[in-house]
């Protein structure tokens, strides 16, 4: 892609983002509000993408004009030789499969060999491997694909705070203050103002492994008229976005896990007990919500910015009626004139699906639904997911044939290493309890 197509993406994603800011500015004014904490937190995190963009196509144009100016001179002194520009060794429906090269290579194939060589080199700002063992950086595309094909099964990973992991260590650490510094009244003149030392803790989180392997037949690689590359990466980063959520949710903190939010110590509990649950009513879900939104401003200081739960306690929300036999939560299309409790999105397994209480609402089928006395309680996060840290290395690949020589198999490895680490633990609130067994309908 040349410095004019860059140009032409970047305006096109400027475009998107402002059409973005439109809408969430319309819905505040069409209600006639203010904008939530969430919306603010996307409004802002939307208002620093377009000055990146802005900067960038400045970046750009600048150095276009720069090439233009220099151009005439260049073409008067440089050397007469014919310009072929080559797209990248792999691309989608390209010639050339970067998992057969990836077999092929081992086989003594020095053509393939040298395709992962060139690879490597296009790959900027990509950790490279050491290109022997059948180790070499996957293609810029299959690294998209492999967060793109993942993202359906890692809706609560996703909303977490993520930052591409650093190379060379076991552990992050992320200081922390844990007592401040203090302002007070100065008592009468010349009298010493209040001083408070700062201490300082660290928040950490160890780097865990999260990969799989998949067994493929050298028929496949070798007699496929296509490329396998999709074949073998939807079923692998399918497989590792429902991992890493599952981390997220549920680590254990312990055997090689990451510290899930769910066995997170020191978050914002909140214990719903109700022998006939029901959305609103006093001692309800409503309520509850609202408490476990004010525990969180009191301990943290700021809002959480979004919900999270199970489908099925979604649609249990979505099902419930009041004394006039009117859906409680309003399809969007039809929200305006109805005092409703909250706002229906898209129908969907997982993501986002709505609002309640002014916080978007998202559903993670990970969450558990096995919880509680009778295993059959879920659990609902009201979260901060913005002091939630997630850490994510680029995934590697690697071929073997031993031991599968014998059956003409090729064992496709591939894995990545992540971090996790809650900055405020108060943040995280976590609605259990009787409450959230399996809901009637």
């Amino acid at each position: 892609m040349n410095k004019r197509e860059l140009i032409t993406d970047l305006l096109a994603k400027e475009a998107a983002s402002k059409a973005d800011l439109k809408r969430i500015l319309d819905v505040a004014k069409k209600f006639n509000r203010d904008l939530s904490s969430g919306e603010k937190t996307r409004f802002e995190e939307a208002e620093r993408g377009l000055d990146e963009i802005h900067d960038r196509v400045s970046e750009l144009r600048e150095q276009i004009a720069a090439d233009e100016a220099a151009a005439p001179m260049a073409r008067r002194y440089a050397p007469k030789i014919t310009s072929v520009r080559e797209a990248g060794v792999y691309h989608r429906g390209g010639e050339f499969s970067y998992f057969r090269d990836l077999h092929n290579s081992r086989n003594g194939d020095f053509d393939a060999a040298e395709r992962l060589r060139r690879n490597a080199a296009e790959q900027r700002g990509v950790t490279t491997g050491n290109g022997s063992g059948g180790s070499f950086v996957p293609p810029a595309y299959l690294v998209d694909e492999w967060i793109s094909l993942a993202r359906g099964g890692r809706t609560t990973a996703d909303l977490c705070y993520s930052q591409d992991l650093p190379s060379g260590t076991d552990l992050l650490s992320v200081p922390k203050i844990t007592t401040g510094s203090s302002v007070a009244a100065q008592n009468g003149e010349l009298t010493a103002l209040s001083q408070t030392d700062i201490a300082t803790a660290s928040v950490t989180s160890p780097v865990v492994t999260l990969g799989g392997t998949q067994l493929v037949s050298v028929q496949m690689l070798e007699q496929s008229a296509g490329s396998v590359d999709q074949v073998v990466m939807a079923d692998l980063a399918a497989e590792y976005g429902r991992a890493l959520d599952n981390q997220v949710l549920n680590g254990s903190g312990t055997n090689g896990q990451l510290t899930g939010l769910l066995t997170l110590s020191g978050t914002t509990s909140v214990t719903w007990t109700q022998a006939s649950p029901a959305v609103t009513g006093s001692g309800q879900l409503w309520g509850t919500i609202a408490n476990t939104i004010s525990q969180i401003h009191a301990a943290r200081y700021a809002s959480p910015d979004c919900i999270i739960m199970h489908p099925r306690r979604w649609a249990w929300i979505e099902a419930a009626i009041d004394t006039t036999n009117r859906p409680l939560i309003a399809p969007s299309a039809l929200n305006g004139p109805n005092n409703a409790l909250g706002v229906a999105g898209a129908v969907a397994a997982q993501g986002h699906v709505g609002t309640l209480q002014g916080l978007p609402v998202f559903t993670d089928p990970l969450i558990p639904t096995n919880l509680g006395a009778g295993t059959n309680q879920d659990v609902i996060l009201v979260a901060r997911m913005q002091d939630v840290m997630r850490w994510e290395s680029t995934p590697k690949f690697e071929t073997f044939t031993q031991p599968f020589a014998g059956q003409m198999g090729v064992l496709f490895r591939a894995y990545a290493y992540g971090g996790l680490a809650a900055r405020y633990a108060p943040s995280v609130g976590k609605i259990t309890g009787t409450g959230l067994v399996t809901p009637s309908f």
